[in-house]
């Protein structure tokens, strides 16, 4: 599965039901499951953003619906990105060719 990290803040509505937000994180947990995915963890945080959250996503289509669909809701909004584990950035980096191409050269000059 995918990794992505979401950084989460709250909105007004979020912060105004604040004493929820656990309660709300038990929610989004649950329907992580329903869509297969998993929240590996969740952070409150201090800072520019409220919270961090870690999950594990077949695909990038099915982390966007989760997030529109939590984001629907109004408590929260945020950034969402795509984490690579090493092996992943290995495998990334292995297709990087050492010499550039032809059609490379012609772009550099």
């Amino acid at each position: 599965m995918a990794n992505y990290i979401c950084l989460i803040q709250f909105t007004d509505q979020g912060i105004r039901n604040i004493k929820d937000t656990v309660k709300r994180g038990d929610a989004a947990i649950a329907e992580a499951e329903k869509m297969g995915m998993k929240i590996v963890e969740e952070f409150w945080t201090m800072g520019a953003y409220d919270g961090v959250v870690v999950f594990e996503a077949p695909d990038d289509e099915t982390m966007s619906a989760f997030v529109l669909k939590i984001g629907a809701l109004g408590n929260v909004k945020g950034q969402t990105l795509r984490a690579f584990r090493r092996n992943e950035m290995e495998e990334i980096l292995a297709k990087i060719k050492e010499r550039p191409s032809r059609s490379q050269d012609s772009l550099r000059s």
